[in-house]
């Protein structure tokens, strides 16, 4: 998702399976391009460290910002204007949780749950569009 918390892809797997597995996938699935004249930021948490997915975020073009709690919560305490990104994340999906119908999955195919995975974020994209 952007910074603004509008989704850019969907990657759907089993409730088992780590993110940091799909990272490549998701990436993918991305259908917006990057700027050009732009560097584009990917803030991460501490899941993803390792020589893999930073190899997956530089090869898409993504400069990785990936930290932890502990040291976003000690950059607030040194500077006191400083705001944690993590929010952007966790509210796009307190978002999606107010759809009822995906809060708990009871669709058999994935299609059928794709499909209102789909339909659901695109109202939130159409709700932030409005809102701009």
């Amino acid at each position: 998702m952007d910074g603004k918390g509008v989704p850019l892809s969907i990657v759907a797997t089993g409730a088992n399976v780590h993110d940091v597995k799909k990272l490549e996938a998701t990436l993918e699935a991305i259908i917006i391009p990057l700027p050009a004249d732009q560097t584009v930021n990917l803030c991460a948490d501490n899941g993803y460290r390792g020589v893999g997915p930073e190899k997956v975020i530089t090869e898409h073009g993504y400069v990785s910002h990936i930290r932890g709690r502990n040291e976003e919560k000690s950059e607030k305490t040194r500077t006191p204007g400083h705001k944690a990104r993590r929010w952007v994340f966790e509210a796009c999906h307190s978002w999606l949780n107010r759809f009822r119908k995906i809060l708990i999955r009871f669709e058999k195919t994935l299609l059928s749950h794709l499909a209102l995975l789909h339909f659901a974020f695109a109202i939130i994209c159409w709700k932030k569009v409005i809102q701009r």
